[in-house]
């Protein structure tokens, strides 16, 4: 079972120990120099960002999700970012996240969401189509 809830800066580190794990790997994200504990909370605190994760019946932080303005989008638009840990894809923790993400956006006032994803990134491609994403461009 999974829970979704409200990140915090407490959970800054484990979310940059996850999230370094997935840019040593490559292939699924743009990013490729790791990210500090630091560097996520002061992303975390930008005006209009919103940060949820989620976890096992453990604790265990399973993945993370996040919403935050971007200069390129249009008026009321807001970019996402998802990060699932490794080999653990395809077991719904995407969905459960992006169902409190959406919550969140349309409660922050946005009126849609954009996802910046890799062309050979076809996990990606097809979590966010299955989200009722379209190719933009």
């Amino acid at each position: 079972m999974i829970h979704i809830r409200r990140a915090g800066a407490l959970d800054a580190a484990p979310m940059a120990e996850l999230l370094n794990v997935i840019i040593a790997k490559g292939g699924t994200t743009a990013m490729v120099d790791p990210v500090t504990a630091t560097q996520l909370r002061q992303r975390m605190r930008l005006p209009g960002a919103a940060w949820h994760l989620a976890e096992d019946t453990q604790g265990t932080l399973m993945g993370f999700q996040w919403i935050e303005p971007h200069p390129d989008l249009p008026e009321g638009g807001v970019d996402v970012a998802t990060f699932v840990r490794l080999g653990e894809t395809g077991i719904g923790i995407g969905s459960s996240l992006f169902e409190q993400t959406r919550k969140a956006a349309k409660d922050m006032g946005y009126t849609h969401i954009h996802a910046i994803i890799r062309a050979d990134n076809s996990g990606g491609m097809a979590y966010y189509q299955s989200r009722g994403f379209e190719t933009y461009r």
